[in-house]
């Protein structure tokens, strides 16, 4: 740009628009990797092509062609439509890739298409697996489909429904199209039952023995149960193709015919059937590796992933005006202090607007979306960071749909009267802040962010006597910005505020909330449909004192219970909230383009919500949204006459609206949006009640079974989470909200703050400080009760607290100066024999810190009531008597519990409690287990950053108790102590057997029931 600023304006050059992501894409394997160039129609190709090596770790390339290269024949290409994004599991890299799409529509002309996400194929990166899947999906072979759960709930349509099975191109026949019929599961390639037939729909829906009672219920679970002991009959999924044995699991009519009805002897059988389990890191990973690949691409095929090769489509039309409006502003400004060249091509006493401005345009596709509304922007990180602009193809979660109908003639309309047919448009953009489902997701988080919260722009265009017409209006839904919870256990669980979180928290979050809205939308009109008494008045109640709290001139508040309004199906009382709100419609206005002028704008907007803010707000915002659409035909000059029909209007009207909230509502509950049939007829029967009760059932099945797994798929593919949440899953069969982890190291670091100004004395230096976790008492390395510790390491000595993390203060502490320590001894703590990942040495690893009991070793206790007192902890453990601090009625150790949470432990017999004390007479010891890494260091992300510390280096629970056993050891040997070879000694804290011995036969039962329920198969 600096050797253009002395040229004359005669020979600068317009600014050339950014080429768009690639439409079609070569793909072949070659001995290198995977290679990739744009797919062109003609005898011109591409200079350069992208290469991703094989291997596990991917790592983009591009490359130029050599002239006389013809290492790769890329006649025996397939052709995709685009790169969803890299993804990294245990075993193996999978590259995603869209194979089929969905053409929705266009905006206004066929410059402007607009596709949905049909078929998405994961290709491995390893040589052999990915040409056989490249194979299979090109059609030399017959497709396969792994082995899937015979569940109704969860949608297995894996590739789109289409007529036609090939892409054709006028040049080249010899290019493989991928077949939109061809289904492969990539993890899994050979080994596999050969499909002939699929449904029609891509669902697997059981059949009615599935839902009969007798020995298929014990089929059913025995099937749930066996997660294991299928390897053996499968495929691994490791860059070896060898299989893993010849021996296949028990058959379900031999656990049948051996549990001989005996409720005992099926109990029995089931859990025999989940073992053993797999001996090898890579075997425990095959098969949840698989179900991962499986449920991702489910995410990106629910037929709810739209994008665009063109134009951005995550903002709305007025979004683009002003930020073009913006831009222009600033060059012209720069342009007149001589920092840019003027540009001839700009006419900026032009007042014509284009309606489909693209603001930007010499950015790539990817630098003008909104990241907000931008699906897959961490798996195409690969791409972004190797500078292959082209091939980033950004992805919305939303609806987008496009129709038209003809307006009836009405009797005002003259003979020479012309009115063009009207396209109306819906774009529904879901946010991936705070993402995930109901019951999972709800209310605000730390940054703000709303779950379900989703822009709806609807789009309409009309031609009269020759003046084109452009309109746009927005409304928004989203949770209820506070701090609140709901169980998923009911079909109707009341919603509940949350008890670790202060009405102060609660403000705070709000008015951020708000403060970030209203910076983009404008005033709000806050339109809450829940109910003002019963179940959900708390929640209703709280919201409306939070939004006067805050006093915000730019935010009112409505209040309409939609229940009690419309109760006797009277779905025409709505019309009495539009009447309540016509001067808000008259003042919010609508964004409005005639004849490419502008002749309005929106000012401000409606935030509907209910407690899901899918069902009454698809109702209420399809009713505000029809409202406003005659508003907009009036400014034109139509009326639609109600004698005269509309009836061709009011069904594409209510087709939009209606698929539009059953998009919403299958992307944020699994379903179809309840009261649907209203929305889609205007009409409310007790078809639709009906309907609605098998929803509402589905609902509850989803969020009780399958919802759990889905929300890790989720936080995984957004980069929320590193893959470490799914052995977080396999361990608490459920997941934990990255936000809420995020706080949770605050709490951590807050709580060694506190600590620290509460016990060291004043000028004892801090060497460093951790939380860990330990049981309740000294002396002690397995136990019925586990809390989480602040272990601090000064110059003088080692101090063991015992943190109250609901009241914030240090309840109990020990204090060992570092030269009464005499051993250290650290290796696998093993708490929980239950599952794979909890008996991983590495990841559960801990130490024990022996001391000599001597007067100079003390303890301290602190309260309310009592001042501090010494206590002699040199004898033992039960010399250790507490004094509860006081409490307010009502409040609960839920921080702490939630902390507690984390550590995975598992209920022991109390024998085992009472049996492993591993203290002396003249000695005293105190055990630690390191916290697990993926609950204390969540994924660099963008949004997420973690407070820095010793730890920081630490990939594993090993490597954490290496570093901290060593930063003991080094002050001690700084004060002359730690003398002799055996000051540490590595072995076993607890071992496999030990924690086998302590388990309960009721922990082993709970956790084989969840993981029937949550897991399946």
């Amino acid at each position: 740009m600096a050797t253009c600023v002395g040229l004359k304006p005669s020979f600068v050059l317009p600014p050339i628009p950014h080429p768009h992501p690639y439409e079609h894409i070569a793909i072949i394997a070659t001995d290198e990797g995977l290679a990739m160039r744009p797919y062109l129609t003609g005898p011109s190709h591409s200079l350069s092509y992208v290469r991703i090596p094989w291997g596990k770790h991917p790592n983009v390339q591009e490359l130029q062609h050599d002239g006389n290269d013809s290492s790769i024949d890329w006649k025996s290409s397939v052709v995709i439509y685009g790169i969803v994004g890299i993804m990294e599991l245990f075993n193996a890299s999978y590259l995603l890739v869209i194979t089929a799409r969905s053409h929705v529509g266009c905006l206004f002309d066929e410059d402007h298409p607009i596709y949905s996400v049909k078929s998405v194929c994961a290709i491995p990166l390893f040589k052999d697996r990915a040409q056989h899947v490249l194979d299979t999906i090109a059609g030399h072979i017959s497709p396969a489909l792994p082995h899937l759960p015979n569940d109704g709930a969860q949608d297995l349509a894996l590739a789109e429904e289409s007529t036609s099975t090939r892409v054709k191109f006028a040049d080249e026949n010899n290019v493989k199209i991928m077949s939109p019929t061809a289904r492969v599961d990539t993890a899994s390639i050979q080994g596999e039952e050969r499909l002939s037939s699929l449904p029609s729909s891509g669902t697997s829906t059981p059949t009615s023995s599935d839902s009969s009672t007798g020995p298929n219920i014990v089929k059913a679970i025995a099937d749930r149960m066996s997660f294991w002991t299928r390897l053996s009959g499968r495929q691994s999924t490791l860059p070896h193709d060898s299989a893993t044995g010849s021996d296949t699991h028990r058959s379900l009519d031999s656990i049948i015919q051996s549990a001989q009805g005996e409720p005992t002897a099926i109990i029995d059988t089931i859990i025999a059937s989940t073992a053993p389990p797999p001996e090898s890191v890579e075997e425990r990973h095959t098969e949840l590796e698989d179900r991962v690949v499986r449920e991702c691409v489910r995410e990106y095929v629910k037929g709810c992933m739209y994008f665009a090769y063109h134009f951005d489509i995550t903002k709305s039309l007025q979004n683009k005006h002003d930020q073009f409006l913006k831009s222009r502003t600033e060059e012209s400004l720069l342009a007149k202090l001589n920092a840019l060249p003027p540009d001839p091509s700009t006419d900026h006493s032009d007042s014509k607007v284009d309606p489909l401005v693209e603001p930007f345009s010499t950015l790539p596709l990817w630098r003008r979306v909104t990241r907000e509304f931008w699906w897959n922007e961490w798996l195409l990180k690969p791409f972004i960071d190797a500078g292959m602009h082209s091939y980033v193809l950004p992805i919305v979660q939303g609806h987008f749909q496009v129709s038209s109908f003809d307006l009836p003639k009405s009797s005002y309309m003259s003979e020479h009267d012309v009115v063009s047919r009207v396209d109306y448009l819906i774009a529904s953009r879901r946010s991936r802040y705070r993402a995930g489902l109901r019951y999972q997701r709800r209310g605000v988080d730390e940054e703000a962010h709303v779950a379900n919260f989703v822009e709806t722009e609807t789009i309409m265009r009309i031609e009269r006597n020759g003046i084109a017409n452009v309109f746009s209006f927005v409304q928004i839904r989203g949770s209820i910005p506070l701090y609140w919870t709901q169980s998923g256990y009911s079909i109707k669980p009341p919603p509940v505020l949350s008890p670790e979180r202060t009405p102060e928290q609660s403000l705070d979050a709000m008015k951020r909330h708000f403060q970030h809205t209203v910076a983009i939308y404008g005033p709000h009109t806050i339109v809450n449909l829940t109910e003002q008494t019963g179940k959900e008045g708390v929640l209703t109640n709280a919201y409306k004192s939070h939004v006067q709290r805050i006093g915000n001139k730019d935010i009112r508040y409505c209040e309409w219970d939609f229940h009690h309004e419309t109760r006797g199906m009277k779905y025409e009382n709505i019309s009495k909230l539009i009447d309540n709100l016509e001067r808000t419609f008259q003042s919010q206005g609508y964004f409005w383009i005639s004849d490419h002028m502008l002749l309005a704008k929106q000012k401000g907007v409606f935030r509907v919500n209910c407690i899901d803010c899918l069902d009454r707000t698809n109702v209420v915002q399809s009713a505000f949204a029809r409202h406003v659409l005659g508003m907009q035909l009036e400014a034109v000059g139509l009326t639609i006459e109600p004698h005269n029909g509309r009836s061709g209007m009011d069904t594409a009207f209510n087709d939009v609206w209606a698929n539009n909230g059953d998009a919403i509502s299958r992307a944020y509950a699994g379903t179809s949006a309840l009261k649907g049939d209203f929305t889609r007829t205007g009409k409310r029967d007790l078809g639709g009640l009906l309907s609605d009760g098998v929803n509402s059932l589905a609902r509850m099945y989803s969020a009780t079974f399958g919802d759990w797994f889905s929300q890790a798929i989720i936080d995984f593919m957004l980069g929320y989470r590193t893959d470490s949440v799914f052995s977080e899953f396999l361990l608490k069969l459920q997941s934990t909200d990255p936000q809420e982890l995020i706080r949770l190291s605050r709490i951590r670091a807050e709580a060694i703050a506190t600590s620290v100004s509460r016990v060291l004395d004043e000028g004892e230096p801090l060497l460093a400080g951790w939380t860990l976790i330990a049981p309740e008492h000294l002396n002690m390395k397995i136990s019925d009760r586990f809390e989480e510790k602040v272990l601090l390491l000064s110059a003088r000595a080692l101090y063991i607290v015992r943190y109250d993390y609901t009241l914030e203060k240090v309840k109990l502490y020990t204090r060992v100066p570092l030269g009464m320590i005499t051993r250290m001894t650290k290796g696998a703590y093993i708490l929980s024999p239950l599952e794979e990942a909890s008996r991983d040495p590495t990841q559960n690893a801990g130490f024990i810190v022996t001391w000599l009991n001597t007067d100079l070793v003390s303890s301290r206790m602190t309260s309310y009531s009592y001042r501090n007192c010494p206590v002699d902890v040199s004898k033992s453990d039960s010399a250790h008597v507490e004094v509860h601090d006081k409490m307010a009625p009502g409040s609960a150790k839920s921080v702490g519990n939630r902390l507690l949470g984390m550590v995975h432990t598992r209920a022991t017999s109390k024998s085992a409690t009472l049996g492993d004390r591993a203290g002396s007479k003249d000695t005293s010891c105190a055990a630690f287990k390191a916290l697990p890494m993926g609950s204390t260091h969540v994924r660099n992300a963008s949004r997420y950053a973690e407070p820095a510390d010793d730890l920081a280096s630490a990939t594993s629970c090993k490597e954490a108790v290496d570093i901290i056993v060593g930063a003991i050891q080094r002050a001690c040997e700084d004060i002359g102590s730690a003398s002799g070879k055996h000051f540490i000694v590595e072995e076993d804290i607890v071992s496999v057997s030990e924690a086998q011995r302590t388990t309960s036969i009721y922990a082993k039962m709970e956790y084989g029931v969840k993981r029937l329920l949550w897991l399946g198969g």
